[in-house]
């Protein structure tokens, strides 16, 4: 079920209400029904994945609890196993087939073994992560294992952040499904607005976005210079709007009930490094990485090039629990590249701007380091977004082909319609222009504190005025013709 569609229109205040008037002994069985239909609302078949992987990690988390020395690794392997194993077949079989075709083709030999027509599960990547961070949490004795079959099973199909995210530790969740949340009028009217405005960013801009940047991506070898280059910056901001709207609704939606899910962005795009960016940027994600896997590997206390190496490895990851294609692996050796180069180049290049004394100009020095970021993840985003190697090679090395030649064309109009506005026209364009600039200024007031925070102690009227003009704009500027997935659905 999609965030912005109508069945979830009706599907969130009935389960709300409904929560609010039941009994509080029966409120987990109603989440955790309404979590399984919200889930079966895409293919109901894998909710049978889904539930094999619960009842293999409830068992090993009691099993690992219970045990003593190297039956504990064991039965945390065996739980690694399983997760690890669905996530294999499911989404990186395929892939791994067809490489191997690829490398038998090249001694001229057959690839005996069957590719599988089957669809990828939607969310498997969350919530098989969120269900290895709870075994392993148990493992470390950080986590007393849950005995309660229907509330583990509820920690990993809880319906706000079941498909996409943030992905929760067992820590922060499992012990909020045992309180009693009564109804709390601003508790409620911060969640909704949470809500509203993760919506205004999805269908107002991430959506209009999309228009604009399937024209170039869907097409890229009719392209070349300023149109693959819009559409590029285009898709950095889209991608953004995409995922945190997503998560502004899942925390907004659980906020409305009474629980609490981690931030998972933090104005990613105002970073003035690439490492600050990964501490704004998929929080949730970045920091499952860092505590599970770079920490394991050695984290900070090995040599400088083993912990570089480590860096690139955790990238890597990344790249490849993305997706199961050469493209994101190359979107995960980019973003790792990058910061071993920052952290290698450091000294230089603190000499080289401490020799050309920008520092002394603050304000102009920060602006230049948010653009490089922008610049750099941009750049990157290439890969993740092209349908393939192929067109994303070709976009990156054409992005500036032609450039002058079409700058010459600038005061054209209809040169500025097609490869600017990307075919949209004026209208389209000035609507993103004011809802990035909405966005932008709520970002502004955002630094270092909550604007519902600073919205409560307006006067009443500026307030209204304020979330039906939000209201307003998603109705009439939003595009739901044909409600869009969410981008990180597909993982």
């Amino acid at each position: 079920m999609l965030f912005n569609s109508l069945e979830f229109l009706i599907f969130f205040p009935v389960v709300t209400i409904l929560y609010f008037l039941m009994p509080y002994r029966f409120r987990w069985l109603l989440l955790l029904v309404a979590s399984c239909y919200f889930y079966m609302a895409f293919v109901p078949i894998y909710m049978l994945i889904l539930g094999f992987t619960i009842v293999i990690d409830y068992y090993a988390g009691i099993y690992i609890e219970q045990s003593e020395g190297s039956r504990r690794k064991m039965f945390l392997t065996m739980s690694l196993i399983a997760n690890i194993g669905v996530l294999a077949v499911f989404k990186y079989y395929n892939f791994l087939n067809e490489n191997i075709g690829f490398l038998l083709k090249g001694f001229a030999l057959e690839n005996p073994i069957p590719y599988l027509k089957i669809l990828l599960p939607i969310g498997l990547s969350f919530h098989t992560f969120q269900a290895m961070s709870y075994t392993i949490e148990v493992y470390r004795g950080k986590q007393k294992a849950e005995r309660h079959f229907g509330i583990y099973s509820l920690y990993v199909m809880f319906y706000p952040q079941l498909v996409a995210g943030p992905i929760e530790r067992p820590q922060n969740v499992l012990h909020q499904f045992y309180e009693k949340f009564d109804f709390d009028y601003q508790r409620v009217t911060d969640g909704l607005k949470l809500m509203a405005w993760g919506m205004f960013k999805k269908v107002v801009i991430a959506d209009r976005l999309a228009v604009m940047v399937n024209q170039v991506y869907d097409h890229p070898f009719e392209q070349k210079g300023i149109p693959l280059l819009v559409a590029t910056s285009l898709f950095s901001i889209q991608i953004f709007c995409d995922f945190s709207g997503y998560s502004d609704i899942a925390l907004g939606s659980a906020q409305v009930m009474g629980f609490d899910l981690m931030k998972n962005f933090d104005r990613p795009y105002f970073s003035k490094t690439i490492s600050e960016f990964w501490r704004r940027w998929h929080i949730s994600l970045s920091t499952w990485f860092r505590d599970y896997l770079y920490i394991s590997m050695g984290g900070n206390r090995v040599s400088k090039w083993r912990r570089e190496y480590n860096v690139f490895i955790v990238f890597l990851m990344s790249g490849i629990w993305h997706g199961a294609s050469w493209n994101f692996v190359i979107w995960g050796a980019m973003h790792g590249f990058y910061l071993i180069f920052a952290n290698l180049t450091v000294d230089y290049r603190n000499k080289i701007v401490e020799i050309i004394g920008i520092k002394k100009l603050p304000f102009f020095y920060k602006i230049i380091q948010i653009l490089t970021v922008f610049c750099l993840t941009s750049f990157a985003w290439i890969f993740f977004r092209a349908v393939d190697f192929k067109s994303a090679y070709y976009i990156a090395t054409h992005l500036f082909t032609g450039i002058g030649e079409q700058l010459s064309q600038i005061s054209n109009r209809s040169f500025i319609e097609k490869n600017i506005f990307l075919g949209q026209g004026i209208a389209n364009f000035v609507m993103v222009a004011f809802a990035l600039l909405v966005m932008e200024t709520v970002h502004y007031f955002q630094r270092g504190k909550s604007l519902r925070t600073v919205l409560n102690q307006q006067p009443v009227l500026f307030r209204w005025i304020l979330y039906y003009g939000v209201i307003l704009a998603i109705l009439f500027l939003g595009m739901f013709d044909a409600p869009s997935q969410f981008i990180y659905f597909q993982f």
